[in-house]
C-alpha cells in the first residue's frame, strides 16, 4: 500500500453509524475526518426480530450521506462492517440491499468474534506498545465485546448480548431512574456477563480499558463535573448513578458533558458498565482512543500486505484444526484456480474471488474429520457456523456452499447458482476435486476450460482420454450432472 493511499471504515452499529476516513502513512493512520449520526436502529428491532421501516430508512438515509463523502473511493479502500441488530434481524437481507445500492460498497456482517477482533485491533494500534494483559471492554448498543490480549494481540475473545440500547429499551422503557430499577437492570446484566469471570480472570490481565460510545460518555461526564480526566472510577461510577436516580427522569438530567444524542441510551449503558466493574471487582477503567471503525481501517492494511490477511491465516488454523490433508488440499487449489483464471477475466474482483475459491479448496475437505460419508454436508456446516476470524458472515456462507457443492447432485445449490461468479467457482473446484481423484497433481495444464453466457466448455489434448481413462468417465458423468442445471456444459474430451 502506497503512503498516501486514502482508506475509510463504515461501522454500523445499534445506536450509531460512524464513517472514519484515515491517509495511510508508513504503517500508520492519519485520521481525515470522521462522521457519526444517531440512527438507533436497534430500538427498531421487534419482539420477532424484525426491523421496522422507520428504522431501515433512518439507515439508508444516512448511508446515502456517507456515499457522497466516499464518492471516488474504490473497493478495496473501503471496509463496511455492521454487529449486533443486523446480525438478530430476520429481514436483514431487505435492510442490506438497498443500503449496498445506496452506499456503493458491499457491508459484512460479522460475528461477535470478528467484532472483538477488530475492537481489540483498533484499540490496540492507538495505545502505546507495552507488555501489558490489557482486558478491553467496548459496550455497544446490543452487544458488548470483550477481549484478553497483550500488545497487538487478541488472545481471548467473547460476545455477550447486552448493550446500552438493548438494556435501555427493555429497564428503562419510559425513562423512569429508580435505585430498584438499576439494581434490576445490573443484576441482569451480571447473569449474562457471569460466564466471563472464567473467560477472564482479574488474575490473568492488569489494565481495563473501556471503548466506544458508553465509555466515552461516561468518562466526558465524570470530567465535565470534576472528575479526573482520562479515567473512570469506581467513586465516579456510583456518583453518577446517584445524579440519575435524583433526576427520576432522563429529561430531567442536566449533567454538564452529557450529549443529547447519548441521553436516551444513558441508563442502559451505565447499568451494563456499573455490572461490569463489580462483576471483576474493577476499580477504575481507562476510555481507549481506538475502537471498531479504526480496527477495520487497519485490517485493510493487513489485508494489503502479503501473509497480512488474518483470513488466511484462520484458513491455516482450521485447516490443522480439522486434519485436512494439506497437500491434496493444495493441489485441488491450484488446480480450481488455475481453471478459474481461464474463464474470469484479469481484474481486482476476479482476484478477489479467485483467493476466496483457493481458501475453499484448501478447506474443501474438513468435513471428513466428522465423517467420510457426506463429508461436504459436514465441511458445509463447520463454514457456516465456526468463529473464523477474518471473515464475514457472507463470506463464510460463499465458502460452505461452494464445498458443500464440490461433488453431487447441484439441485441443492439451484439458488445459488444464479449468480456468474459463483457458478465460474463451483465449476473450477468441481472439476479440480474430480482430476485431483487419484491425490495425485494431474496433467491440468492440457485442459482447457472456457465459457460464454450460460455456458462452460471443456476440452483436452488428443491422447489425454486414453492416459487418463477414470478421469474422462468422471468428466462424462460431470457433463451429465450440469445437465439439470440452467447452464450449459459440454466436453471434447479426446
Amino acid at each position: 500500500m502506497q503512503n498516501g493511499t486514502l482508506l475509510a471504515a463504515i461501522d454500523l452499529g445499534s445506536n450509531s453509524f460512524r464513517l472514519e476516513i484515515g491517509r495511510f502513512h508508513s504503517g500508520h493512520i492519519e485520521r481525515i475526518e470522521y462522521l457519526k449520526e444517531t440512527v438507533r436502529q436497534g430500538s427498531g428491532l421487534d419482539e420477532n426480530k424484525v426491523l421496522n421501516q422507520a428504522s431501515m430508512q433512518r439507515g439508508w438515509e444516512c448511508l446515502a450521506r456517507f456515499a457522497e463523502r466516499l464518492h471516488g473511493f474504490k473497493k478495496q479502500q473501503v471496509r463496511a462492517v455492521a454487529t449486533q441488530t443486523l446480525r438478530e434481524a430476520k429481514n436483514r437481507d431487505e435492510f442490506l440491499r438497498n443500503a449496498q445500492a445506496i452506499l456503493g460498497f458491499a457491508i459484512e456482517v460479522i460475528s461477535g468474534h470478528e467484532e472483538a477482533r477488530l475492537i481489540y485491533q483498533g484499540v490496540s494500534r492507538l495505545l502505546p506498545q507495552s507488555d501489558e494483559k490489557r482486558m478491553v471492554v467496548d459496550i455497544g448498543g446490543r452487544s458488548t465485546e470483550m477481549i484478553l490480549g497483550e500488545g497487538y494481540e487478541a488472545r481471548r475473545m467473547e460476545s455477550y448480548r447486552l448493550g446500552s440500547v438493548a438494556w435501555s429499551t427493555r429497564y428503562f422503557p419510559k425513562g423512569q431512574f429508580t435505585a430498584p430499577t438499576f439494581k434490576t437492570a445490573e443484576v441482569a446484566a451480571k447473569a449474562v456477563l457471569d460466564e466471563a469471570l472464567d473467560t477472564f480472570p482479574p488474575s490473568e490481565w492488569n489494565v481495563a480499558y473501556g471503548s466506544s460510545g458508553t465509555v466515552g460518555a461516561v468518562a466526558d461526564i465524570l470530567a465535565a463535573n470534576g472528575w479526573a480526566s482520562g479515567v473512570i472510577t469506581r467513586s465516579g461510577l456510583d456518583w453518577l448513578v446517584e445524579r440519575l436516580i435524583k433526576a427520576g427522569n432522563l429529561e430531567q438530567v442536566r449533567l454538564d458533558g452529557l450529549k443529547d444524542d447519548r441521553r436516551a441510551v444513558l441508563g442502559g449503558g451505565v447499568s451494563v458498565l456499573r455490572a461490569i466493574f463489580d462483576l471483576f471487582d474493577i476499580q477504575q477503567m481507562l476510555p481507549a482512543q481506538g475502537a471498531l471503525r479504526q480496527g477495520a481501517l487497519y485490517d485493510l492494511i493487513d489485508r494489503d500486505t502479503h501473509g497480512g490477511d488474518v483470513r488466511e491465516r484462520t484458513v491455516r488454523w482450521l485447516a490443522e484444526r480439522f486434519s485436512v490433508d494439506e497437500a491434496q488440499a493444495q493441489r485441488v487449489s491450484t488446480v480450481s484456480t488455475a481453471l478459474f483464471s481461464q474463464i474470469a477475466a484479469v481484474d481486482a474482483q476476479n482476484e478477489r474471488y479467485s483467493q476466496k475459491l483457493a481458501w475453499a479448496a484448501r478447506l474443501h475437505e474438513i468435513g471428513t474429520h466428522i465423517s467420510h460419508d457426506r463429508s461436504y454436508h459436514h465441511g458445509a456446516y463447520i463454514l457456516d457456523n465456526v468463529d473464523a476470524p477474518g471473515f464475514s458472515f457472507p463470506e463464510l456462507h460463499r465458502m460452505s456452499q461452494l464445498v458443500l457443492g464440490q461433488r453431487g447432485k447441484l439441485r441443492k445449490l439451484e439458488q445459488a447458482l444464479g449468480d456468474e461468479l459463483f457458478a465460474k467457482q463451483l465449476m473450477s473446484l468441481r472439476l479440480a476435486v474430480l482430476l485431483c481423484h487419484a491425490r495425485q497433481m494431474p496433467e491440468h495444464e492440457s485442459v482447457k476450460l472456457s465459457f460464454k453466457p450460460g455456458a462452460f466448455r471443456l476440452a483436452t489434448n488428443p491422447g489425454w482420454a486414453k492416459r487418463y481413462p477414470q478421469s474422462a468417465w468422471l468428466l462424462g458423468e460431470e457433463v451429465l450432472a450440469w445437465q439439470k442445471t440452467a447452464w450449459k456444459f459440454t466436453a471434447d474430451i479426446r
